[in-house]
């Protein structure tokens, strides 16, 4: 079956997709019809179901493949797909990795990347800290993504986005000596992991109530201090100042941190951080484009056009 990726405007196709997403709305004239976000693993693209009927509103369910008939659209410079037929599917039929975008790097890679980074740390109480974050969360650090949407949206991703920092915390660190390499490596291992209890699943992925309400920050400082509690180290600096991490590392009150740095490693933290999502950003939009184009206007990046040089 053609993958979304390889649809073209103009032509008329019938092939199986992920719902990930669903929004009943009406037209001006009192229609109803369905905005529906169609996903397998190389792309996802936007559709409309128009005058859709009541049968077929109570069969669409997110997180359920179904075969769909459609035209493919051009809509403010982006492709559409009007849908115009909806067939379930046989589940037993179905391979889940054709419909998932994960991780291109191997999960054992990404789980040595990290389990090394933590035995690497020699201050004892942050090893013990961070080590029991992790066994908290468990196999979730490596199937959940690191956002719904913005970056690293894919099964993985969050491993995938702790790895990259980790590897840009320890070439800073020997490019600045004068920055606690234990504090940083260790901030970009746990920095995130409150994404976890944020997001609902690692595959159709939507905010829980918790994270719409708390938010992934705040989750994760609360459970540090829980962690500290309970191995006796509320009162450690080393505590007070791995919760500053989390606290502060999207680095500005209008992005969601509470306070800002002011750590050294706190500062840079947030510098890795906006490095290691933003080239993620702008790699996934550079991939979708040939050489010589530009990108459409990326939204995280201030709605600037990127251009794929030779």
């Amino acid at each position: 079956m053609k993958k979304i990726k390889d649809f073209v405007e103009g032509e008329r196709i019938e092939t199986n997709c992920l719902v990930t997403a669903l929004t009943k709305g009406v037209t001006n004239s009192g229609a109803p019809y369905l905005s529906i976000t169609l996903q397998d693993s190389t792309k996802s693209i936007d559709g409309k179901l128009w005058d859709v009927k009541p049968e077929i509103e109570k069969e669409l369910k997110v997180g359920k493949v179904y075969q769909f008939e459609m035209e493919i659209n051009t809509y403010r410079n982006n492709l559409q797909a009007k849908i115009l037929n909806v067939c379930p599917v046989d589940e037993g039929s179905i391979d889940m990795s054709e419909f998932v975008s994960s991780s291109p790097i191997s999960k054992d890679e990404l789980r040595s990347t990290i389990h090394n980074a933590v035995n690497g740390l020699s201050n004892k109480n942050i090893a013990t800290i961070v080590t029991a974050l992790l066994k908290h969360y468990d196999a979730d650090v490596f199937e959940y993504p690191a956002a719904s949407k913005i970056h690293h949206n894919f099964v993985g991703g969050l491993a995938t986005h702790t790895s990259g920092m980790i590897k840009l915390a320890n070439a800073l660190c020997d490019l600045y000596p004068q920055v606690n390499r234990d504090y940083l490596v260790a901030g970009a291992v746990i920095h995130d992991l409150g994404k976890i209890e944020e997001l609902t699943s690692p595959v159709v992925t939507e905010y829980s109530v918790e994270g719409k309400l708390i938010g992934h920050i705040s989750i994760l400082d609360a459970r540090l201090l829980e962690i500290g509690k309970e191995l006796k180290l509320e009162d450690s600096e080393e505590l007070l100042l791995l919760r500053h991490m989390v606290l502060s590392h999207h680095g500005e009150y209008e992005f969601g941190s509470p306070v800002r740095p002011e750590t050294i490693e706190a500062e840079m933290l947030s510098f890795i951080d906006n490095i290691d999502a933003k080239i993620n950003i702008l790699d996934k939009a550079l991939s979708e484009i040939k050489e010589g184009e530009f990108t459409q206007k990326i939204f995280a990046l201030d709605n600037r056009v990127f251009y794929k040089h030779k």
